[in-house]
């Protein structure tokens, strides 16, 4: 499963209750996200969908959770949400803004949230036309 000129590393081995093996696998090599990377590799797609959520303004979690699952039809859960929230803020790619009524915190999305954000959906846009023509054959 390995891409081409890549290889597997696998970190903090463990066991599980019932004998079962449990690791971190990452592909090292070209084209690759490693661990700690910063960049698009490593936007999963609850990240995505946070990010097009905030794109166009500031939102609680509540609200974003509501959009996603309006318009992507994904329901996130308050850990993958809150999750996701967690690794794009500490990336500096969203910032949390004051408390509104109710205790409730909005975060919006930086300017290098934007960048990584309208980068990814050009990525994808150009692997989906590439899907695309590789099916009209």
């Amino acid at each position: 499963m390995a891409r081409c000129g890549a290889s597997l590393r696998v970190c903090s081995p463990g066991r599980l209750p019932g004998g079962t093996v449990r690791a971190t696998v990452y592909y090292v090599g070209r084209n690759v996200a490693r661990p700690g990377d910063l960049g698009l590799g490593r936007l999963s797609e609850p990240a995505l969908l946070v990010l097009a959520a905030l794109a166009p303004g500031s939102k609680h979690g509540y609200a974003i959770i509501r959009d996603v699952a309006e318009h992507a039809g994904q329901r996130l859960g308050p850990g993958t949400l809150y999750g996701a929230i967690s690794r794009l803020e500490a990336q500096g790619f969203i910032e949390p803004l004051d408390l509104e009524e109710r205790g409730r915190r909005p975060y919006r999305i930086t300017a290098s949230g934007r960048r990584a954000f309208d980068e990814r959906l050009a990525e994808l846009t150009r692997y989906q036309s590439a899907l695309l023509q590789l099916a009209a054959r």
